[in-house]
């Protein structure tokens, strides 16, 4: 099971360490989620979510405040004996210095961030899910053109790269050659992005490693972006039926998620570029309600209706 350290989350999202006695090093975190433990600290356990982060707002905080000192310490020690990866109070909100103590007592980090609990609910919810996404990776080049993501595929040295190079001189945008890790955030959605290792880099044969932001400056490069097209690129075969019209989409399948795929066969002389561009501008076009393929079938068939009623007017 993929899990994120608790250390790479507090650097990503600014939080404040109040417990620096105790060693976060070896908590990990395997939840997409997190638990508002209103429930628990009012002493219901039961389906208890003790592995999530646990996040405390103003309501949770405001009613720990209200309870006598007696019952605070023993509530305390009964919700921070369980295995809990760390507590985050939201909206700047200073904890108990009882339940700090007793929180270090458990071994259990007590954080604080200035953000609001619904605006940190949503940015960790979003970021955990990300990062705890299935993933695979896979051989091809993703990159951002017009906003949409195109992931091109294909045999070994077909032209990928060759096609990255020429998309990016035209102001679109690389995420990742070569290896692509994709990731399945929702039933709808594929986020693609480059390995650690590789990421802004261009292997051309024949001319060896290329830094993207180097040579083409930031805004030539992005960290992620969601897979909405996939582009293979095949050699020419004069025997193969190729689709001409477009009527029915074609999918490829990633992670049980499927994209609009086109097979693009290559000759020399075509600009495979200019046939990527044409491509994602034409699937915004289909996700906004207009279909080419379908407008021209549209006066083909009512070009056929005329001509019947003209010829059935003459007899």
């Amino acid at each position: 099971m993929s899990s994120v350290s608790l250390k790479n989350i507090i650097e990503k999202q600014k939080l404040e360490n109040l417990t620096p006695e105790v060693d976060i090093k070896k908590i990990r975190i395997s939840q997409p989620d997190i638990n508002r433990p209103a429930l628990q600290l009012a002493g219901y356990f039961e389906h208890f979510e003790a592995t999530r982060l646990q996040v405390i707002g103003f309501v949770e905080y405001t009613y720990m405040e209200s309870l006598p000192a007696n019952k605070k310490e023993q509530m305390y020690r009964e919700f921070l004996s369980f295995d809990i990866p760390g507590v985050v109070f939201c909206r700047d909100l200073t904890p108990d210095p009882l339940f700090v103590k007793i929180a270090v007592e458990e071994k259990v980090p007590v954080l604080i961030t200035k953000k609001s609990t619904s605006s940190f609910t949503a940015e960790i919810i979003r970021w955990l899910n990300v990062k705890l996404a299935p993933c695979i990776s896979i051989h091809g080049v993703l990159v951002d053109v017009y906003g949409v993501g195109v992931l091109i595929t294909g045999e070994s040295g077909i032209g990928k790269s060759e096609t990255a190079i020429e998309l990016i001189k035209r102001g679109h945008r690389l995420v990742s050659d070569d290896v692509v890790e994709i990731r399945r955030v929702s039933e709808e959605t594929l986020i693609g992005s480059a390995p650690d290792i590789t990421k802004h880099f261009i292997e051309m044969r024949g001319v060896g490693i290329i830094d993207v932001k180097t040579l083409y400056g930031v805004s030539s490069v992005r960290e992620t972006q969601t897979i909405d097209l996939v582009i293979k690129l095949e050699d020419w075969d004069k025997d193969k039926e190729y689709d001409r019209l477009g009527l029915e989409e074609e999918y490829t399948e990633y992670l049980g998620n499927k994209v609009v795929c086109h097979r693009i066969p290559i000759r020399p002389g075509r600009n495979l570029a200019v046939i990527c561009e044409s491509a994602a501008v034409n699937h915004r076009q289909k996700a906004m309600g207009y279909n080419a393929a379908q407008e021209l079938y549209n006066r083909v068939q009512n070009s056929l209706a005329r001509r019947r009623s003209d010829e059935d007017d003459d007899e």
